[in-house]
């Protein structure tokens, strides 16, 4: 890039899995963004731990209420996010939305540190949360081409998705003794300050150097534009489907990971967010893997999905704590490279003037699908086992991976509509 200067002869990891970081201003915002990442995975494990543990006698369907809450907002508000992010400055609205969420953190960690916090706290909290979340999700998402520029897109998305599983490694492991040492409360807080990381990258990054596309006008039914270019393209139904089936039903991870830990395994604190940890190891992989490949295809989504499935399975079945951390690394390896992988494609074959719209809806589905899937899932959990809950997440891989195929061999027949291109 013109502003950092082309690799040297001998950087091969600036041509291949780290090229994104040649930009200067994406390496800021990476250095800003894992310091908050990890902050935000500290909160998730004390707040699941916080619910499960003590507000309630292990309820696996007030966890999944809470995560209901906190995602639902992705489907409600999902006609404003996405235009927010094709139609305002994406720096300015993540200065907003980072600050926001930060003052959420800081407010649930002083109720709790009182011993103040009750059960309709978390959900409130967790509803403000996801309202804010569903702003900046879509803007965070497509400020990556801003910061890194088409060329570098698809391994910047995985880069992102690298840092956050990184973090996924080393929050939950930390926020497990933490609880046992200090409590939940003080988890929360050192989110709170986590914050000012990402927004100091925020306020370094080169602004002349971005590379922003012209915003579209604010034109009377712009908001539905990208529904209708969704529904317009075969493929892209095909991605979103998939997601939809994984992210409502698989990626339950507070629910399989705290359930199986508290019931049948009788870990503490610690012991559960290792387990997140562990389960990182193999997300960070596969998002590793994402990066190093060009473009992906609908065939490695087909094929991540299944394994997906397969990862959940084993997991149910596992007769160990140590078994079922090592089924963990096989799922998230396959989530990882399913999601970041379609994520990737997804923007790449998108008009960089849709892409804000076409980001929040892919979001919404994969996160947003949660409000269904979650508290379906929690009520399996305490009805029948939490076995039985991963066993709903083997199901849906295997329908995603279905979708990802029936749609491959469409494309191949000599009478498939070219309307959208190969994936």
């Amino acid at each position: 890039m013109a502003e950092d200067g082309p690799a040297g002869p001998g950087s091969a990891s600036w041509r291949g899995t780290f090229r994104a970081l040649r930009s200067f201003n994406y390496r800021v915002w990476a250095a800003g963004a894992i310091v908050s990442n990890v902050g935000t995975w500290m909160q998730r494990i004390a707040q699941d731990w916080l619910v499960l543990t003590q507000l309630t006698s292990h309820n696996a369907t007030a966890v999944g209420a809470v995560m209901g809450l906190q995602f639902g907002p992705q489907i409600l508000l999902l006609p404003l996010t996405g235009f927010a992010a094709d139609h305002f400055d994406r720096r300015k609205l993540l200065f907003a939305t980072q600050a926001t969420l930060g003052l959420l953190a800081l407010g649930l960690g002083l109720l709790t540190v009182t011993g103040r916090v009750r059960l309709w706290h978390v959900y409130g909290f967790a509803l403000l949360l996801g309202c804010v979340a569903a702003f900046d999700a879509p803007a965070r998402q497509t400020f990556v081409s801003e910061l890194a520029g088409e060329a570098d897109l698809s391994n910047a998305v995985a880069l992102n998705s690298t840092s956050f599983n990184a973090a996924r490694m080393i929050g939950p492991a930390v926020a497990g003794v933490l609880i046992a040492k200090v409590g939940t409360g003080w988890v929360f807080l050192i989110n709170a300050a986590s914050f000012a990381a990402v927004l100091g990258s925020l306020s370094l990054l080169r602004v002349a150097h971005l590379h922003r596309k012209p915003k579209l006008p604010r034109a009377a039914g712009s908001l539905a534009e990208g529904f209708r270019y969704v529904w317009g393209r075969s493929d892209l139904k095909a991605l979103l489907l998939m997601l939809f089936l994984i992210g409502t039903f698989g990626l339950n991870f507070p629910i399989f990971i705290s359930t199986m830990s508290a019931t049948v395994f009788h870990a503490g604190a610690a012991q559960f967010g290792l387990l997140t940890s562990i389960m990182a190891i193999g997300s960070v992989a596969g998002a590793l893997f994402a990066a190093s490949r060009p473009e992906p295809r609908i065939g490695l989504l087909a094929g991540a999905a299944a394994v997906f499935g397969l990862g959940c399975g084993l997991a149910a079945v596992m007769p160990s704590y140590g078994f079922f951390g090592a089924a963990l690394v096989l799922v998230g390896a396959s989530a990882q490279i399913l999601t970041t992988s379609t994520n990737s494609l997804v923007q790449l074959s998108t008009e960089p003037a849709m892409r804000g719209r076409v980001v929040a809806i892919l979001l919404a589905l994969i996160v947003g699908g949660t409000p269904l899937g979650a508290p379906l899932v929690g009520r399996v959990a305490d009805a029948f086992g939490p076995r039985w809950a991963l066993g709903v997440g083997a199901a849906a891989g295997f329908a995603a991976a279905g979708v990802g195929l029936r749609h491959r061999r469409k494309q191949a027949a000599p009478s498939a509509e070219c309307d959208d291109g190969p994936v």
